[in-house]
């Protein structure tokens, strides 16, 4: 039906798949990792899978955040591509890692920690991943870094 958006699978399973497939392309580990940008749609159903999927995978002391709310919003099929752009920004430019906003919403305390940040904070070491998870399945994960 027209307007209707299929539902993710509730486990992630998908989007985790596509997480351990960028970190096992990146011959890394999950320990590697030291920022995760999160697909970060603010839904409460795509919020509850992505924090458990990141909980699983990486426990609660990565750094994470989305840069949907830095003025870029959405885009639907651009998200993917500004937000691996804004990584590589980070780790080109040093920028301090977003911090999630909250300016206008409440933190959603029943989902699990997943190192959400909520100020700005240095970049430890140049791995970063960066998720995108799109309507009907289509999960991807990129490993952005620089040799130090």
């Amino acid at each position: 039906m027209p307007g209707i958006c299929p539902r993710p699978i509730p486990r992630g399973e998908g989007a985790q798949r596509a997480m351990q497939m960028a970190l096992q392309s990146a011959n890394l580990s999950a320990q590697a990792v030291v920022y995760i940008n999160l697909h970060g749609t603010a839904t409460p159903l795509n919020d509850q899978i992505a924090s458990n999927m990141v909980h699983r995978l990486f426990g609660d002391q990565v750094p994470s955040s989305s840069t949907k709310h830095l003025t870029t919003g959405h885009m639907l099929c651009a998200a993917g591509v500004i937000e691996a752009a804004l990584a590589a920004l980070i780790l080109r430019d040093g920028l301090l890692l977003p911090a999630q906003d909250f300016s206008t919403t409440t933190q959603d305390s029943s989902l699990p920690p997943c190192g959400l940040l909520l100020k700005p904070q240095p970049l430890q070491k140049p791995v970063i991943a960066s998720n995108s998870f799109a309507f009907g399945g289509n999960n991807s994960c990129l490993i952005l870094g620089r040799t130090l």
